[in-house]
């Protein structure tokens, strides 16, 4: 968390997590590049360039897609969902980069402006074999664009959190956008039917993670707790790890259930941030850290520290015989509440 808007807040996370990225980036593109130079030793610059980063971008994509249902599957993959917004900038440069040199390549060579070329120099709008693919590519950038603009908490407070979102959440559009430009590219330019077997399993594989992980999230949404003098059963206090938390339903809404230093505390599960869950974070020097971004609470009032003013609301949690137990009913965002002691 930042007291003042920072363009990045570095830290050791973000610095090898940055690093990675950029020698993954570089390394595929060396490996691309000379594997095309084998094949086809003729190949153009502007070819070279067109196809190495419309791959790299589309991969990326994918690795975006994938990293918040393999997060929830398995927590093991949260450190890479941390610094997500870092992956979807770099992805919309390098498909940028594609973008410009494609339209550079085949609409900027006549007298019709190069953006208009895009929309008019295929009519076959008609037709599925023949359909003007560029078109899906090109509105797919400009979602990748806003996105990329945005990605900064200044546009998050000022766009307010659920028009951001909305707003982040068009990345779905832009992958259809994205599987059309390359599925109809492909009838029209490939012979080989590798590309479209390539595609089918990112799709298929991006629609079984995101299936696999919300029957995930449905079924524990689903379990049954015992209902007992106003409280619900949470589960046994060696259930729930130190510094962890074990998330239920209560009411409909989601209950993070934290244990620490041989003490219990409930809070929203939602962060104020961008409505990541608090749940699946943990808790660092004092306070529950979400696992998107590190906004952070205490667990005894829900209430971000000092100077930030973010609030949840708190629970009543007991402990009978090591077993947890959380009152369903929330109290307003920020107020105090004992925890209970085991």
């Amino acid at each position: 968390m930042s007291a003042s808007y920072q363009s990045i807040l570095w830290n050791r996370q973000k610095r090898i997590y940055d690093f990675v990225l950029i020698g993954f980036v570089l390394t595929y593109l060396v490996i691309f590049v000379l594997g095309m130079l084998i094949v086809n030793p003729q190949v153009t610059q502007e070819t070279m360039i067109i196809r190495s980063t419309s791959t790299l971008a589309l991969l990326l994509l994918h690795v975006i897609l994938s990293i918040g249902p393999l997060a929830r599957i398995n927590k093991v993959f949260l450190p890479i969902l941390y610094n997500r917004r870092h992956l979807g900038v770099t992805m919309f440069f390098v498909a940028a980069v594609h973008g410009v040199f494609s339209i550079m390549q085949f609409h900027a060579l006549g007298n019709v402006n190069p953006i208009i070329s895009v929309f008019t120099s295929n009519q076959h709008y008609e037709s599925f074999s023949k359909f003007p693919f560029e078109i899906f590519g090109f509105f797919a950038l400009i979602i990748f664009f806003l996105m990329a603009i945005t990605s900064h908490d200044f546009w998050l407070h000022n766009l307010g959190r659920r028009t951001w979102k909305a707003l982040h959440m068009l990345v779905y559009v832009a992958y259809t956008f994205i599987i059309l430009h390359v599925l109809l590219g492909a009838l029209q330019d490939e012979t080989s039917p590798a590309l479209i077997a390539i595609l089918g399993v990112g799709a298929s594989s991006i629609i079984a993670l995101h299936i696999i992980s919300g029957h995930q999230e449905h079924k524990k949404d689903k379990e049954k707790h015992l209902f007992q003098s106003g409280f619900l059963k949470v589960c046994h206090v060696d259930a729930i790890p130190e510094n962890r938390a074990r998330v239920l339903i209560a009411n409909g809404e989601r209950v993070a259930v934290y244990k620490y230093d041989r003490k219990i505390s409930a809070v929203s599960n939602v962060c104020k941030h961008q409505l990541g869950p608090l749940g699946e974070g943990k808790i660092i020097d004092g306070c529950i850290t979400c696992p998107w971004h590190g906004y952070q609470y205490l667990p005894l009032n829900g209430t971000s520290p000092p100077p930030f003013k973010e609030k949840v609301a708190t629970y009543d949690v007991k402990v009978l015989n090591n077993e947890v137990w959380v009152n369903p009913i929330p109290y307003e965002e920020g107020t105090a509440r004992m925890p209970a002691e085991f």
